[in-house]
């Protein structure tokens, strides 16, 4: 689990097609990393395969490779970077699990006095899941949803210190990026699912008063799990 707050900005160095996967070698600044660590890579949690100070190889299977925008790292890509969450840690940004949900594409970019603003068009599945100043993840890192611009249609507003310590300051129209929705709209949206089959399964077979019975059984049953 992570949090969405980078501490690293990484170089990939170097690209294989392996047996094991995609194998990227990426330098960065820690020192200590374990083999079998997981590390999310612009919020695609990946295991460390192999490390040395201030760099460690990781391998992303064909499923990784589907979902995200590993395939396109080259030698030279800039990558944001986060370490797994500690117990003892503070949790500053927002529960983010590094399992990517899509790939969204940057629209455009615009400066707004001290705010660097960024729309991204997402896949209707992350759409469904905005909410306005929710959370979401964006290349990793933790961002607030500043508006909805439209159906599918989202923009964060960046500050200048997110500008410094992450990639988002390099995107510009057209760029792909990877996007994981927050957790907790994802498992109100699965409430909201199963309440929706549950009236539909009683709707044809049930009587006027015997449906208001079903949908508040409906709604103590959403609320309990």
């Amino acid at each position: 689990m992570f949090t969405g707050l980078i501490d690293d900005v990484g170089t990939v160095e170097r690209v294989l097609d392996t047996p094991a996967g995609r194998e990227l070698t990426i330098a960065c600044r820690y020192e200590d990393l374990a083999p079998g660590e997981s590390i999310a890579i612009n919020g695609a949690c990946l295991t460390v395969r192999e490390c040395a100070p201030r760099r460690f190889t990781v391998a992303a299977i064909v499923t990784t490779l589907d979902r995200t925008t590993v395939a396109n790292w080259t030698t030279g890509t800039r990558v944001n970077l986060e370490r797994s969450l500690r117990a003892s840690d503070r949790l500053g940004g927002h529960i983010v699990q590094g399992h990517v949900d899509g790939v969204g594409r940057v629209r455009g970019t615009a400066r707004r006095d001290d705010a660097w603003l960024i729309d991204i068009e997402v896949p209707e599945e992350i759409g469904e899941l905005l909410v306005p100043h929710g959370a979401i993840a964006i290349e990793g890192v933790s961002l607030t949803v500043n508006e909805i611009l439209g159906r599918d249609v989202l923009q964060v507003s960046i500050i200048e210190y997110t500008l410094r310590h992450t990639t988002l300051g390099a995107l510009k129209a057209g760029d792909r990026v990877q996007v994981e929705a927050d957790v907790s709209a994802r498992i109100a949206d699965d409430d909201r699912n199963q309440f929706i089959d549950e009236i539909t399964v009683h709707l044809e077979e049930s009587s006027g008063a015997d449906l208001i019975v079903v949908i508040l059984r409906s709604i103590a049953n959403c609320l309990r799990t």
